[in-house]
């Protein structure tokens, strides 16, 4: 049982709680609780180890138990020691430190989201949550947006980690995507036009703006459509996360999905 603080894993884990440019680093990113250890299972993510202690599940052991049997690395930690690492008020008691390898974007897209200075984690959380289940193929993360692999990111995606391509990426570099596959930009604006009479069969990109200052000048540019969501109740406007589902799963409607 690792019972010091001082542990490298534990270290390891701390650090991984922190900055981005940690996470990049050392390729690696945290997941915690039975639920997201279970998804990454599932997919046959990279673990690095996992951490766990006496608080555990009988579900949560016998996650354990399979990934011992698969090779995964398990250690066993004090109570308390893993109350340190969590970043939720109560600890599942399992912790796992994954690789932090993106899955690869499809060869051909038609329904991308990029997330255009999103910077609350919960809202970049439920917009990628959203978007696995909307049947988003890849999202593109512009600068100035959170990252992605961040903790409180990780657990408001509930598991779209591990089956949605997830990129950060330059705007030159998103902009020529958009124009390799022929996507029409939308720019979700109070001002655009109804996304209940728009068009949105055909290949196209969807940019959610960030809480505070809304969409960048960058994507402003990029953008050659605007949409809006109709309000009938006079709200000035909307949460990220909401606005992007609606107009998500407006565009599974109209594609009959």
């Amino acid at each position: 049982m690792i019972t010091s603080s001082q542990n490298p894993k534990l270290k390891l884990a701390r650090a991984l709680q922190g900055r981005s440019r940690e996470r990049h680093e050392a390729g690696a990113f945290l997941a915690e609780g039975v639920r997201l250890v279970e998804e990454a299972a599932n997919r046959q993510w990279g673990f690095r180890f996992v951490l766990y202690d006496e608080t555990l599940s009988e579900r949560g052991k016998s996650l354990v138990e399979s990934l011992k049997l698969r090779g995964v690395e398990c250690e066993d930690v004090s109570p308390s020691l893993m109350q340190s690492l969590s970043n939720t008020e109560t600890s599942q008691g399992i912790l796992a430190v994954l690789d932090l390898s993106p899955i690869p974007c499809p060869v051909s897209i038609t329904f991308l989201l990029i997330p255009d200075q999103v910077r609350d984690p919960g809202n970049l959380g439920t917009l990628l949550r959203t978007a696995w289940a909307a049947g988003v193929q890849a999202v593109f993360l512009p600068p100035e947006t959170t990252d992605a692999f961040a903790p409180k990111v990780v657990r408001a995606g509930m598991g779209a980690h591990f089956h949605l391509p997830i990129h950060a990426m330059t705007w030159n570099e998103i902009e020529r995507v958009c124009r390799q596959a022929r996507l029409q930009v939308f720019l979700a604006d109070m001002g655009g036009t109804s996304c209940w009479t728009t068009d949105l069969r055909p290949p196209l990109a969807l940019i959610v703006g960030g809480e505070a200052q809304g969409a960048s000048r960058e994507a402003q540019k990029l953008a050659n459509a605007r949409l809006s969501i109709p309000m009938p109740g006079g709200a000035e406007s909307l949460n990220a996360g909401v606005a992007g589902a609606i107009l998500m799963f407006e565009v599974c409607r109209q594609r009959g999905e």
